[in-house]
């Protein structure tokens, strides 16, 4: 915990896409304003019930600092409000109940390496009933049936016998398992997983995607997955937020930002990614180096790299704008029709 908080107090907030954004989809915004010694932003994220948002990010680290800000692992000295369906929560300080509550019932974490995530000395039973036993002020033995339906749930084979195992009698595939029917245990409207199969192999990083598809529609929840896997995003996921240096570059459906990238970061991203149709010999990468964040490029923090970049760039951050008919934004000083 200690951890997250050290890094969110040296993050900022990205931008948020423009208001209206997937309003025909019934939107839940979420607003969130926090205060740190470098400079204040704010963001509005809409999200939609039974929506799959991918965050995709050249510095994982940065993204999942904007996202710890909605769990809110931070101190309860930073300056923050939220709005999630009809729950207000007033006041420039959060208190640690309305906190636990939030983070509970309304918003899940999963966190990228489950290891580091689950007490190692603590059995996987004892884990998961405390969070029903805190949040839900369910009894001992109902916690515990409870959890062994979650399990059941993420399909964890044998789920009444296991669960009374440690985090490390578990293959890294079994403690995501965990994990996930952990976050799940309360029902949240919305779950963040950050980079959930990063440490997996190939095969058990479909079979946590297919599973994290399947609760999403049977818990009719939303989902914002971190990840810097383009083919998972192209696979799964129902609009996508391409991010660098910790701002927005372009947002929109999934399948138009494939068929039509039109941010020259998205771009770069996209063609650095190997193809079976390509005879090419060497990949295209994209030159030069992520930016200082400690030093915040005051114009757009990938102009340094961009091989469109105009004086503009340099000292005035871009803002989302319409890149065409659809729920397609993009945040570039340069035209779409000099980059396509």
């Amino acid at each position: 915990m200690r951890h997250h908080q050290r890094l969110a107090r040296r993050g900022s907030l990205p931008r948020g896409p423009p208001s209206g954004f997937l309003d025909n989809v019934g939107v839940r915004p979420l607003l969130v304003e926090r205060q740190y010694p470098v400079r204040l932003l704010s963001s509005d994220v809409a999200f939609a019930d039974g929506i799959l948002i991918h965050r995709v990010a050249i510095r994982r680290a940065r993204e999942g600092e904007r996202l710890a800000c909605l769990v809110d692992t931070v101190d309860d000295a930073l300056a923050a409000s939220a709005l999630l369906g009809d729950d207000v929560v007033d006041g420039p300080v959060l208190s640690n109940q309305k906190l636990n509550q939030i983070r509970a019932e309304k918003i899940a974490m999963i966190f990228q390496d489950p290891m580091t995530s689950l007490n190692p000395y603590v059995r996987v039973s004892e884990q998961m009933t405390e969070v029903l036993i805190h949040h839900q002020g369910v009894s001992k033995s109902d916690a515990l049936k409870q959890s062994i339906s979650m399990l059941d749930a993420v399909r964890i084979p044998d789920a009444s016998n296991r669960i009374r195992m440690y985090p490390h009698e578990f293959s890294g595939g079994m403690r995501q398992r965990v994990m996930i029917a952990m976050s799940l245990l309360c029902r949240p409207k919305l779950l963040i997983a950050d980079e959930p199969t990063t440490a997996l192999d190939v095969t058990v990083q479909a079979q946590i995607m297919k599973l994290l598809a399947d609760l999403q529609k049977d818990f009719g929840m939303s989902i914002i997955l971190i990840t810097h896997d383009l083919g998972v995003v192209a696979g799964s996921s129902d609009d996508m937020l391409v991010m660098y240096g910790g701002e927005i570059m372009e947002i929109g459906k999934t399948e138009n930002i494939y068929a039509a990238p039109t941010h020259p970061y998205t771009q770069g991203l996209m063609s650095a990614v190997p193809r079976l149709d390509d005879s090419e010999e060497r990949l295209v990468t994209i030159p030069g180096n992520p930016p200082n964040m400690m030093k915040a490029p005051a114009g757009c923090p990938f102009a340094p790299r961009c091989k469109y970049s105009i004086d503009k760039c340099n000292s005035e951050s871009p803002i989302l704008v319409r890149a065409s008919n659809d729920d397609h934004f993009r945040a570039c000083h340069v035209s779409k029709e000099k980059i396509l």
